[in-house]
């Protein structure tokens, strides 16, 4: 994987072959990262990275500038890459090996921008999203970023307010309702 932009541009980071991932690819990122460059300072934010896998979106927001950056995985041997990553590039990501969906329900602080990459075949998005906007994990003018497969289709959701495909790479974004309601 390699790091788009920022102070750490173009550095190439060689995660293990074993850790159970599917990094996004360097064209998503890059997508992605032109939108949301136009809607947040990525150094006065707060972000939380949700199955972070290898890490490579928390690099990316790190290289960026964001100092307020937790990454969750479950998997031991990513959360340990992901720390040792962050130690090496000095980048102060804070890591947490948990059960994403354990994490959202006990979080206990609000967020400005949450990006969530689960495994493609995974049946939980809508009560992610839902837990993420009902528990209040986004502050306002927050949004919530899930990356997904071609086959899972978001839009029906509350907050749901853009897609954006790069690919087979999707992404759907939310913001909370009340802040959706306030602009109309």
């Amino acid at each position: 994987m390699r790091i788009v932009s920022g102070k750490w541009r173009s550095k190439r980071i060689t995660a293990p072959k074993n850790l159970p991932t599917r990094p996004t690819t360097d064209f998503a990122k890059e997508s992605l990262f032109n939108v949301l460059n136009n809607r947040f300072d990525f150094e006065e934010i707060r972000v939380l990275d949700l199955f972070s896998g290898t890490g490579n979106i928390s690099y990316e927001f790190a290289s960026r500038g964001t100092v307020d950056l937790t990454a969750v995985d479950q998997n031991r041997n990513c959360a340990r890459f992901i720390t040792a990553t962050s130690d090496a590039l000095d980048a102060g990501i804070h890591v947490v090996q948990a059960d994403a969906m354990q994490y959202v329900r006990r979080a206990s602080t609000s967020f400005d921008l949450i990006f969530a990459d689960p495994p493609y075949d995974w049946e939980h998005h809508e009560s992610l999203v839902k837990s993420i906007l009902d528990i209040g994990l986004l502050s306002k003018g927050g949004e919530a970023v899930i990356e997904h497969s071609n086959q899972t289709d978001l839009s029906n959701l509350p907050g749901f307010f853009a897609h954006r495909k790069y690919g087979h790479v999707n992404f759907s974004f939310f913001s909370r309702p009340q802040d959706v309601a306030a602009e109309d």
